[in-house]
């Protein structure tokens, strides 16, 4: 069993989730907690089963086993219910290119089933609130990329979802669009929005995730907070040698301060080495005293945190799943 916190049950919670289609096992067991009122975000390779999850958790797929349950229903037995609270924004923008921004938040609001007077005030409000308003009655066909994108995310809020699904928010779009994006999800969030986030962007879940949830082989591989994932594969000490200084003296005394005992790696031509270090175990002032002490002279050192590229690397290994892409959901 997963551990919840005793004291309040998690808005999305997956025990044992598995869904196959044909020979691809998309899901394979998958466990998952998400605390309410946060950005969760969950990463993996392409194939690893993240948009199959996300689909099982929106009752859009219907699981082969285990138990789900999303805002406290269970996705299968009241889907309707789990529906009634959702929000979900996929990686293409949902919306009618020959209709106003206005109008088309207009149009979901009576999808779902709001009267005619709240969808239009709703269709307002949202607008102002997230920076549309002075677009609001132009087509979305002139709109730009992170604008569609914009209004894509918040017609999904029409109906003030309790849980909002984001695939892929800022897939293609520019630098300036994708801070947009960001400021609107943690505007979402600081209002209570639990907010599950899938990116191939691993500086975005480093930005707007709280915990983060490594996905493989439709399993989840690692879970933690972002420094808590970096703390896997610790940091790195990064030094270049002054002329006189001595490669192999060098590589020894880093040695001593390695993780491990592992071995640096040398680029002669460089006059560089570089050596993993225990996450957190050292300080710059350690290093620069530790060879000084071995009479090592340096132009440069510094210690390199991880970024959760590499760390997402490291979990998931460099192994392709392209083939498995056009197989699953």
């Amino acid at each position: 069993m997963l551990d919840v916190e005793k004291d309040r049950e998690p808005v999305i919670w997956a025990e044992g989730l598995t869904k196959r289609f044909g020979k691809v096992q998309a899901l394979d067991g998958l466990d998952l907690s998400v605390p309410a009122g946060t950005c969760y975000g969950l990463l993996g390779p392409n194939g690893a089963g993240k948009t199959t999850a996300v689909r099982v958790f929106a009752t859009i797929t219907r699981p082969d086993g285990g138990e789900v349950r999303v805002a406290g229903h269970d996705v299968v037995r009241d889907a309707r219910q789990v529906r009634r609270q959702i929000g979900l924004a996929g990686q293409h923008a949902a919306l009618d290119e020959e209709l106003t921004g206005r109008e088309n938040l207009q149009i979901i609001g009576r999808l779902f089933h709001l009267g005619r007077r709240t969808a239009r005030r709703q269709a307002d409000h949202l607008l102002e609130k997230y920076s549309l308003d002075h677009a609001a009655d132009r087509l979305v066909k002139t709109y730009s990329g992170g604008m569609r994108r914009r209004l894509d995310l918040i017609a999904s809020l029409i109906i003030s979802p309790t849980v909002l699904f984001l695939d892929e928010p800022t897939a293609g779009l520019d630098p300036r669009s994708r801070l947009q994006i960001w400021e609107t999800v943690r505007a979402l969030v600081a209002d209570g929005t639990t907010v599950m986030l899938t990116t191939q962007y691993l500086d975005e879940a480093d930005q707007l995730a709280a915990q983060i949830a490594v996905v493989d082989a439709g399993t989840v591989v690692a879970r933690g907070t972002p420094d808590e994932l970096k703390a896997i594969i610790g940091s790195r000490v990064d030094v270049a040698l002054a002329p006189e200084a001595s490669l192999a003296d060098s590589a020894l005394a880093l040695r001593a301060i390695a993780a491990d005992g592992a071995v640096p790696d040398v680029d002669e031509d460089g006059r560089t080495l570089s050596v993993p270090v225990a996450a957190d175990s050292f300080t710059l002032p350690a290093v620069v005293r530790q060879l000084d002490s071995a009479g090592i002279d340096v132009l440069d050192v510094g210690i390199r945190r991880p970024t959760l590229d590499e760390v997402f690397l490291t979990i998931t290994g460099n192994n392709s799943k392209a083939e498995h892409e056009s197989l699953v959901p």
